[in-house]
């Protein structure tokens, strides 16, 4: 029987993720909520995968097709994940540094040339 509990857990992350990114007055805390949202989709990711009873996708030790194993392509799908993850963090940080030097502030609402 498949449990619901994981999906439940990755929805509350990127639901908390989101609130805090509709609340934020700075744009460092919009960025670290926005990778709270993406962390959801490892949790989502690793749910897919997971099987009840299975092995890591080793066959140095075991026959192929005798044990059960979790798969390893959502596997490398989540790890992918977190590199990209960490790349855009790493590149929207990067502008609010450039919007913070240029404007002298990280708060959105003071940012009055990027008013349409």
């Amino acid at each position: 029987m498949m449990s619901v509990l994981p999906y439940l857990v990755a929805v509350w992350i990127f639901l908390t993720g989101c609130y805090g990114l509709a609340t934020s007055r700075n744009l460092i805390h919009a960025v670290g909520c926005l990778a709270v949202c993406q962390s959801a989709t490892y949790v989502l990711l690793l749910t897919v995968g997971y099987r009840d009873g299975a092995t890591a996708p080793v066959y140095s030790d075991i026959k192929p097709g005798s044990r059960p194993v979790v798969d390893p392509v959502v596997q490398a799908l989540a790890l992918t994940d977190v590199v990209v993850g960490a790349t855009v963090t790493a590149l929207l940080l990067a502008l609010v540094l450039q919007v913070s030097k240029r404007h002298g502030t990280v708060d959105p609402d003071e940012l009055r040339e990027l008013r349409g």
